[in-house]
């Protein structure tokens, strides 16, 4: 073993036997590359990667290639999900020097971290037109001993290049106005594929972004179009090959412009941003099935990735065993072993349901992937939702009733033969800000679906406090990154208190618990004090870590949003809770920074865009006063779950609460009329006149005249 078996990172101890010297990174590292005067060969990835476990095999587990890399460099390996501060820089260098990234990211570093080289995968030997990660590592050893003064000038010049193009724009404008929102739904129809969904062609990944800010926008403007784009693909999501049939849960995204072929992976960050995309969905449209579909996936995240300290686990990998390798130590994982099925298994499995079940998710005796890069899944099937069950139905000359009753046979059963095969390595660490993400979808689940309180408000509340009791360092008040067997070392970055921010917030309108406003408040106080940027927003890192060569700011929002875009959400829902003036003002600069972007590339800041949707259409306080639990409470509740009013916040009141009233001032003299529970409807902490009668509330909320 090396010395990445004293890690916690499951990527990291991915790599304990490699012959690889590896480090992690850390000054012990940094220090034997300047006494040894060798260049820093860093390797970054994460434990679900596909192709870094592909790089692994061909590279880091071979005697030969370790010898070179023992010889000549010093070998770092870096868990991106761990530190995202590092990974960042040496991505926007990868990506300024070569035109894309990716990982696992190979990138040659100075003793003291400059960058000179990098790229993202490198076969052993060369092909696929990509040189050799042998005769790379023979050229760049070359490179040190015999050009060091330009190797280095290079690499001086290159950081300065970062130093000066990153840090986030210098704004200090006005926050933008409607009419950007208008172009930026625009930009979103020209680019949206009307035949398939989604935007663009292949691969499609799921940017839940896009679509929360489009049905931000319908409910704005009732602009139509926009609501179309949103449902039209997540409508294709959740009938292609993204959505896992048996188990629930999404998988990372399609390599195929018709979502019908997913790379594999599962990630928690999509499955809650999904989750919060369907609910806003559901609410949009009134379409129950959205609801449902976000109901299965937190199944999924509530079953298969729960801690048992109640945190959520980060992802499950793309590759597992084939089931005829079980139990074979030198077998290597493939990509979907774990989720693809011959045609002769539908048989074994299903009896005479297979048939109805081939034809309801488009099964072929041959395999039916229409495409297939890497040759993986030949004479395989991979499930979509083919044909509506009334086409099976007529095909089949069965009642649609029993067809139905076929497939609820056939979905259980496939499931338990799937759980004998060897399943997908699971990253079990804990990450602050992919759980405020989870807690958030969780939240809100329970406070929007039907019965949705009793399901998902207590893995919520679970992972709130391990969070709280796990990676809050009181004494420093400090959030941790990172928690995985006990051990919280890493310091959280501004994306862990955004996110987390958003998730409280969350809990605390599902709950009308205090605490979790109270920690929310902290939270944002404390990511304003460590994080904030001068012209608005807020820098990933606090610039305190001297191994960060770079303070940067991200200026997009990626495949997780960015913590000024949820930054900036959760000042508005903050002021509009509060009557916080700064933080009102603090979100306008926020956004207000970013309107460069939001002007000329919308569609790389679609979080930022439906703040700023929020920001224009003005935020709705609604107030539900009655005990927790009493039938006339709840009736009051649902009707405000029933209406998609995205930009409002609400404030779910016990009068037995004591605390809260002294966070929130202007909620003191609303109160039960004669014994019932009773909502109020405010505009700026202006409330309409009380209302007891569940109609009453909707025709408030919606603008409808009751009928006389």
């Amino acid at each position: 073993m090396n010395r990445l078996a004293h890690e916690a990172s499951p990527y990291l101890r991915q790599h304990q036997h490699n012959p690889v010297d590896w480090y992690p990174w850390g000054d012990e590292a940094f220090h034997a590359a300047r006494e040894r005067d060798v260049p820093i060969f860093l390797s970054i990835g994460y434990s679900t990667c596909h192709w870094c476990h592909v790089m692994a095999h061909e590279s880091f587990e071979n005697a030969e290639v370790a010898a070179v890399l023992n010889g000549h460099f010093v070998s770092v390996k870096l868990d991106r999900e761990e530190r995202p501060d590092i990974d960042r820089i040496y991505m926007a260098f990868v990506q300024a020097s070569t035109g894309s990234g990716g990982w696992p990211m190979s990138v040659w570093l100075t003793p003291d971290l400059k960058p000179f080289y990098g790229g993202t995968y490198f076969p052993p030997t060369s092909r696929w037109g990509r040189p050799g990660f042998v005769e790379i590592l023979t050229e760049i050893g070359r490179a040190w001993r015999e050009e060091r003064p330009k190797v280095v000038a290079s690499a001086d010049t290159i950081l300065q290049r970062l130093r000066a193009s990153t840090g986030g724009a210098e704004s200090t404008g006005d926050v933008p106005g409607e009419d950007v929102l208008v172009a930026a739904v625009r930009q979103f129809g020209a680019a949206y594929d009307q035949r398939h969904g989604g935007f663009g062609g292949a691969p499609k990944f799921p940017r839940p972004a896009e679509l929360i800010f489009l049905l931000r926008e319908y409910a704005r403007t009732g602009d139509t179009l926009a609501r179309d784009a949103a449902t039209g693909t997540l409508t294709a999501m959740a009938t292609g090959g993204l959505r896992d049939y048996l188990a629930g849960g999404f998988h990372r995204y399609a390599v195929d412009a018709a979502w019908r072929v997913p790379h594999f992976e599962k990630m928690l960050y999509d499955q809650s941003q999904i989750v919060l995309a369907c609910l806003d969905a559901a609410q949009a449209t009134g379409d129950a099935w959205f609801g449902d579909v976000a109901a299965e996936t937190l199944g999924y995240v509530v079953r298969d990735l729960t801690d048992p300290s109640g945190g959520f686990h980060s992802a499950e990998d793309a590759d597992s065993i084939p089931a005829e390798l079980a139990g074979d130590p030198g077998a290597h994982g493939s990509e979907g072993a774990f989720y693809i099925w011959r045609d002769a298994e539908l048989d074994a499995v299903l009896g005479p349901d297979a048939e109805p079940f081939r034809l309801r998710f488009g099964c072929l005796p041959d395999g039916n992937a229409p495409a297939d890069p890497h040759g993986e899944f030949e004479g395989q099937n991979l499930l979509c939702l083919a044909r509506p069950v009334r086409e099976v139905a007529g095909q089949l000359r069965m009642t649609e009733a029993d067809v139905e009753a076929a497939l609820a046979r056939a979905l259980p059963a496939l499931a338990d033969v799937r759980a004998l095969r060897p399943r997908p390595h699971r990253d079990d660490k804990v990450l602050a800000s992919w759980n405020g993400l989870m807690i958030a979808a969780c939240a809100r689940a329970a406070r929007l679906l039907p019965d949705g309180a009793a399901a998902w408000l207590p893995p919520a509340v679970r992972a709130a406090e391990c969070v709280l009791g796990t990676m809050w360092d009181d004494a420093r008040q400090v959030l941790l990154r990172r928690a995985r067997t006990g051990a919280a070392p890493i310091d959280g970055f501004a994306e862990d208190y955004a996110c987390m921010v958003w998730g409280l917030l969350e809990l605390f309108q599902a709950t009308g618990e205090a605490r979790w406003l109270q920690w929310a408040s902290t939270l944002q106080t404390l990511m304003d004090e460590r994080f904030a940027h001068g012209a608005g927003g807020w820098y990933s890192t606090t610039g305190e870590d001297a191994s960060v060569l770079v303070r940067m700011k991200d200026d997009y929002d990626g495949a997780e949003p960015s913590a000024t875009s949820v930054g900036a959400g959760n000042l508005l829902t903050l002021a509009h809770l509060t009557g916080d003036h700064d933080r009102a003002g603090a979100a306008g600069r926020a956004i207000a920074a970013y309107g460069e972007a939001l002007v000329r590339m919308p569609r790389a800041v679609p979080m930022m865009l439906a703040a700023l949707s929020s920001f224009h259409a003005g935020m709705t306080q609604v107030v539900v006063v009655g005990p927790h639990g009493r039938a006339d409470t709840a009736a009051l509740l649902a009707i405000v779950a029933a209406v998609y009013l995205p930009s409002s916040v609400v404030v779910p009141r016990d009068p037995d609460e004591t605390e809260l009233p002294g966070m929130l001032p202007w909620i003191a003299p609303l109160v039960m009329r004669e014994g019932h529970a009773t909502a109020y409807v405010c505009h700026g902490f202006t409330c309409d006149r009380p209302v007891t009668d569940p109609d009453e509330l909707r025709a408030m909320l919606t603008g409808d005249a009751l009928p006389r």
